[in-house]
């Protein structure tokens, strides 16, 4: 499931290190130690890009981790009513019908709520199980149950996936 390269710890911590190594090389004027040390940087800064990644396909969402999550149902029904009630907000200017376009306005309106809505439960729900997943990985490690850490890890990497998802639906709805 999950790989040490997609890591965001690690990924945050390789970049330190990469740094300091690129300051020791310009300190003691050695090209090698600079350029490993960027290098490092850069390799760190592409796994945590890999790590904050997810590929949607309607309400499913693919991480780099191998994660798989589905949309929470309140997502997918308030994109829905804001599609349709932007519609009919458009028809009823286009027909002269103030009711409907007032109807859709409202629905659109009510979409948006129920989007946001199922956007934090999605957030919610993922943050919980990524640390469910990883203390129970982590005892689960400690005492050897390897049926226990892989299944473990299967939840953080699942709830990593839920989290991410919500997270970049939010970042883009943001943007607008």
């Amino acid at each position: 499931m999950s790989s040490a390269n997609s890591s965001s710890f690690k990924s945050y911590m390789d970049q330190a290190g990469g740094a300091v190594q690129s300051a020791i090389g310009s300190i003691t004027g050695s090209t090698g130690d600079k350029a490993h040390g960027e290098q490092t940087k850069g390799k760190a800064a592409a796994e945590k890009d890999l790590s904050h990644s997810v590929g949607k396909v309607g309400p499913f969402a693919v991480s780099g981790s191998g994660g798989v999550a589905q949309d929470d149902p309140n997502r997918t029904e308030g994109s829905w009513n804001q599609t349709v009630g932007s519609a009919k907000e458009s028809l009823g200017n286009f027909v002269g019908a103030d009711g409907l376009k007032q109807e859709g306005i409202q629905q659109n309106r009510e979409g948006k709520g129920q989007e946001a809505q199922g956007q934090l439960a999605d957030l919610g729900s993922g943050m919980g199980d990524r640390a469910k997943g990883a203390a129970g990985s982590a005892f689960a490690g400690l005492t050897g149950n390897k049926a226990d850490q892989e299944r473990f890890q299967a939840q953080h990497d699942d709830g990593k996936t839920q989290q991410r998802s919500a997270e970049a639906d939010i970042q883009k709805q943001s943007n607008y």
